[in-house]
């Protein structure tokens, strides 16, 4: 059961990089003058619009093999919080408010952008606590499995 959360939460965060990282790259200007606009990251716009969908189609990557779901799981919950962070910035502490992402995701407003982040920094965090993860090698091959005794 746990590997089925995980694999959901996982294709779910793939859909939502991969269709993130196809807007942004599908109207690449409008996205790269959204960044632009904001005053957070106006000195880093070239470097930035490519980043962004670039890591988020590497994110997407690495979740199909199993030797780097996990990492996926963890990158993927990093940017979630940083891109959360972003927008408590920009909406909380700036007097210039940028026009919100591309896609599905342009009809929302920043709170509500905010509150769909956070729901996938749920779910991916709560896919990073249910992943089946080997036991240790090196605890296991100094006590042959047995617990640890005094």
């Amino acid at each position: 059961m746990r590997k089925f959360f995980v694999d959901l939460i996982s294709c779910l965060v793939m859909l939502v990089f991969v269709y993130a990282a196809v807007s942004k790259l599908r109207d690449f200007e409008g996205f790269r003058t959204q960044l632009g606009q904001s005053p957070l990251l106006t000195g880093y716009t070239a470097f930035v619009s490519w980043l962004i969908p670039s890591i988020e189609l590497l994110i997407t990557l690495l979740f199909f093999f199993n030797a780097t779901r996990l990492v996926a799981l963890y990158v993927s919950y990093t940017l979630m919080v940083l891109f959360s962070g972003y927008i408590v910035a920009i909406t909380r502490f700036s007097d210039y408010i940028p026009c919100s992402c591309g896609g599905i995701l342009e009809n929302m407003t920043w709170d509500q952008h905010l509150v769909f982040n956070l729901f996938f920094v749920v779910l991916t965090l709560t896919a990073i606590l249910l992943y089946d993860r080997p036991p240790s090698s090196i605890f296991f091959a100094k006590n042959q499995g047995k617990p640890k005794t005094c």
